[in-house]
């Protein structure tokens, strides 16, 4: 992946922020995360989707790392345990993508953002927009900050719609 820079400048983790990101690969993006979460003494939570297990302890020795071989079940998180959750290259893949905005509420903190990422051109951004709408996350946007990535982003605000 090209320059990452204006990737990480979405995020400014604080003292024990947790991230979740839930991907069917991690690379670098995960990796940077993993770097800057530490550099404050916070935590990235990983979840892989991949039909062949594999070991990522070593390359994410900080990481509370879950694997999951099947596309259609869901993943595990604690209620408003995350600061950010990050889908890279699953939400369109999983077999219930509706399921997944919803945990993906349930574990965000109030104020907490959402981040949807897929390849260029794979995905209908108005379709996901209006999506992230309907489930309660309010200003959500595209951003193009990764060459090869299309990206929205939404935030989840408290004592709105799906409520504490």
């Amino acid at each position: 992946m090209a320059n990452l820079k204006q990737f990480l400048e979405l995020f400014n983790p604080k003292p024990g922020n947790h991230y979740l990101q839930v991907t069917t690969l991690p690379d670098e993006t995960t990796t940077s995360l993993c770097t800057l979460l530490q550099s404050v003494g916070g935590q990235l939570d990983l979840v892989v989707y991949n039909q062949e297990l594999q070991e990522y302890t070593m390359q994410f020795p900080q990481a509370k790392i879950q694997q999951i071989q099947n596309l259609k079940q869901p993943f595990r998180a604690t209620p408003r345990d995350h600061d950010i959750v990050i889908f890279k290259d699953i939400f369109q893949l999983h077999s219930n993508p509706e399921m997944m905005l919803k945990i993906g509420y349930t574990t965000l903190a109030n104020a907490a953002n959402i981040i949807i990422m897929e390849k260029k051109g794979s995905m209908n951004i108005e379709d996901i927009i209006n999506r992230l709408e309907k489930y309660e996350f309010r200003a959500p946007n595209s951003i193009d900050v990764l060459e090869e990535y299309d990206l929205v982003m939404a935030k989840k605000m408290h004592m709105w719609g799906n409520g504490l």
